[in-house]
């Protein structure tokens, strides 16, 4: 049997896939794990922010970094980024950033754009998953990061679907992460709250006064999520008022937590 040691997970000289690289807390985790010595592939949409950031990490901290095209709100997004890494160096280290939210009306939402959305933050999340889980038990050893949210803990009027889909991302992560507790895989999860990203303009959605004043720089997640690949902390949940409120959650009755969630996401 494996006995998790007390460790730290060192990152120099592994290589790193990074999903949803090019802006936001994706972005700031690729410079936190090429500040602590990591090569790196960068996957997104924008290869022209993936090649600017390529050359900002090179010139910075001596490492190598691949940039990879992917689109995987694409049915076969996933599989190609899969059959794109076959030609890098092993990854040892799988950041699972790339996500999406939809905010507003659950039943009236275009459904293609649902659908994408699904696809990106659970389909394309499950099968990049399985795959790197797969080759790092086989090679003995490796790390998967899966950015989950605050919204895992609760249901979500206003982010129905997004708000599920981020169930799945932590429940899968905790679930694999005991299954592979007999050898040196981790798979870990990282929570954040209302973040100062492009996420809310991009789901939709205006930010609430709770939503700005408790919202964290995502310089600090991204800090926090390379830490707790370093140190094999299942879930992380930044900010102090995320840690109560999903703490909280627990007790409060289940058929309450919709109606307080509406309250706070209006």
């Amino acid at each position: 049997m494996f006995h998790h040691a007390a460790m730290r997970f060192e990152l120099g000289g592994r290589r790193a896939l990074v999903t949803g690289a090019s802006a936001g807390i994706g972005l700031e985790i690729a410079r936190e794990l090429a500040a602590r010595g990591a090569h790196l592939t960068l996957a997104a949409r924008r290869l022209d922010r993936l090649e600017a950031l390529s050359r900002e990490l090179e010139a910075a901290h001596g490492i190598e970094v691949d940039v990879l095209p992917a689109d995987l709100a694409h049915p076969d997004g996933a599989r190609e980024l899969i059959a794109a890494c076959s030609d890098t160096p092993d990854i040892d280290v799988l950041v699972n950033n790339a996500g999406v939210g939809m905010h507003g009306d659950g039943v009236g939402h275009a459904w293609e754009s649902e659908r994408g959305m699904i696809q990106l933050n659970v389909v394309a999340v499950a099968e990049l998953t399985k795959h790197f889980a797969g080759t790092m038990r086989e090679r003995g050893c490796g790390r998967i990061l899966q950015v989950a949210s605050t919204a895992s803990f609760l249901p979500c009027p206003g982010y129905a679907a997004y708000g599920a889909t981020k169930a799945f991302v932590l429940h899968h992560a905790e679930a694999l992460d005991e299954e592979l507790r007999d050898c040196d895989v981790r798979v870990l999860a990282l929570c954040p709250g209302s973040t100062n990203t492009d996420f809310f303009e991009i789901s939709g959605n205006v930010r609430g006064r709770a939503q700005v004043a408790t919202s964290l720089d995502p310089v600090d997640v991204a800090r926090l999520g390379v830490d707790a690949i370093q140190r094999d902390r299942r879930v992380t949940v930044p900010g102090l008022a995320n840690k109560l409120t999903t703490a909280g959650l627990r007790l409060i009755p289940r058929r309450l937590q919709a109606t307080l969630a509406r309250i706070v996401l209006e």
